[in-house]
């Protein structure tokens, strides 16, 4: 496929130019960003191909913003026809405004990632036959297995991004991603464990035999571990975080209260604390849009702007917002490389890439061997965050009790509960093993999923809530 993406439109270059930057006198930003996408997905479930899909899509968004007002316009035809009719439509929010246009984001030459299409290797029917061999695996590992879920998905996305000030600027994204979910039961009792994997880059290590495996294995042992659970108990105690994915808390109850929107308009936790002290000492967490091959990553936003690694709270103080191009105006900041949208159909806004807590000084020992009486929290399930207050709960899909400093029964049903701000003052320890998850966040926001990254040492949060089913 041409990756040139203006040459898909019925017209040439010079035209669609034009078209954009009569559409953009007189605005302070904008852009026409074009796109063409294609994804695959396969899943088999209780012993047979469940379902398939493939999907190609293409089109344009053009975007005006005057001041605070954003006007914006998409289509899925890539003609000079549409793509006026989408100029009539934006073009009424720069109407009696006169802006200045913002200089164009800095270049970069870096890549990130590959531009190989991932979607074609391996092809369909070892794809299928993949997924069938995990399945009589997990089910000839252990008897009691009762159902086995895996699914393969890719995708290959590219994103041309022209401004009227001339510039342009292209990315290439590939995507890649294997999940494994397995239940296993005990006469009436059933539980269930999972694992994923993924990044931008072929199917390669994701699918070797002992890399797939290893996943299966330890979906596997999460089910079995769940099996032999107790209820959790309720009330005040100590909290161990394990490293990795459980940073998903710190990306839902911390991360979106640090996007420069909801700071700009003053809904968020953290609005007007820039330079405070919102974490406890050693508390560092960053934004990380520039790591090799990771889901969360982006050579370029969708805006343009290089990724960055940015610095949200050091040493417990408040530093940095994540940012788009219009809120970072609008609030006198730089923008940081977080303007991201889910496709040619929605506006940009500010969104994380990979989100995590620098590591510490602890081992994972001493911080286990720390606590008295507590909860070991090894991973999460779903969540829920109010920005605008930072209250969350948290479900834990492996947990397990810590006495007298020894990691105790697993447990189920434990529910993490607490205030964003409030649990980032409650850490005591920080571990010397920061991780970053396995390659399977998506984050949701005003309606739009992107992919990222999320990742934390072993971390020691005291007197936390905790939901159980014990009292």
């Amino acid at each position: 496929m041409n990756t040139d993406l203006i040459k898909l439109f019925d017209s040439d270059e010079a035209a669609v130019r034009e078209v954009l930057a009569q559409t953009l006198s007189g605005a302070d930003d904008g852009e026409l960003f074009i796109e063409h996408s294609q994804s695959e997905s396969l899943s088999f479930d209780n012993g047979r191909l469940k379902g398939g899909s493939f999907n190609t899509d293409q089109g344009f968004g053009l975007r005006a913003v005057a001041g605070e007002s954003v006007g914006y316009a998409h289509a899925g035809d890539l003609s000079l026809s549409a793509l006026k009719r989408a100029a009539d439509a934006v073009g009424a929010v720069t109407r009696g405004y006169s802006g200045s246009y913002a200089a164009a984001p800095q270049r970069t030459n870096k890549k990130l990632y590959g531009d190989e299409n991932p979607i074609g290797e391996p092809s369909f029917e070892a794809k299928v036959a993949l997924l069938q061999e995990i399945d009589a695996y997990l089910r000839g590992k252990e008897p009691k297995v009762r159902q086995v879920s895996a699914s393969i998905a890719a995708s290959w996305q590219v994103v041309d991004i022209l401004r009227a000030d001339g510039e342009r600027m292209q990315d290439i994204r590939p995507m890649t991603r294997l999940n494994i979910s397995v239940v296993v039961g005990d006469g009436d009792r059933q539980e269930s464990g999972s694992y994923g994997v993924g990044g931008r880059r072929g199917f390669g290590d994701f699918i070797a035999t002992d890399s797939w495996q290893r996943g299966a294995d330890d979906a596997l042992r999460q089910a079995l571990v769940n099996l032999e659970a107790i209820d959790a108990p309720a009330g005040t105690m100590d909290v161990v975080l394990s490293s990795g994915w459980p940073g998903v808390m710190l990306h839902e109850a911390v991360g979106h209260g640090l996007e420069g929107d909801f700071n700009r308009k003053k809904t968020s936790a953290f609005a007007g604390l820039m330079g405070q002290t919102v974490a406890a000492k050693g508390v560092t967490v960053v934004d990380d849009g520039t790591i090799e091959s990771r889901r969360g990553s982006l050579t370029i936003d969708d805006e343009g702007t290089p990724s960055a690694y940015n610095v949200l709270i050091e040493d417990g103080k408040l530093v940095g917002y994540m940012q788009d191009r219009q809120n970072a105006r609008l609030m006198g900041m730089n923008p940081t490389g977080n303007g991201r949208r889910e496709g040619y159909a929605h506006v940009p806004m500010p969104r994380m890439t990979n989100t995590y807590m620098l590591g510490g000084d602890k081992t994972p020992d001493e911080i286990i061997a720390s606590v008295k009486k507590g909860i070991y929290a090894v991973s999460f399930g779903g969540g829920q965050v109010d920005i605008t207050s930072g209250k969350f709960v948290f479900g834990c899909t492996e947990a397990y009790l810590i006495e007298n400093g020894k990691i105790g029964a697993p447990v189920k049903g434990a529910m993490l509960i607490g205030n964003g701000p409030e649990a980032m003052q409650r850490i005591t320890m920080i571990g010397n093993d920061m991780k970053l998850d396995s390659g399977m966040g998506n984050c949701g926001k005003a309606g739009q999923w992107v992919p990222v990254g999320v990742g934390q040492p072993h971390l020691r949060m005291n007197e936390m809530t905790v939901g159980g089913t014990q009292a």
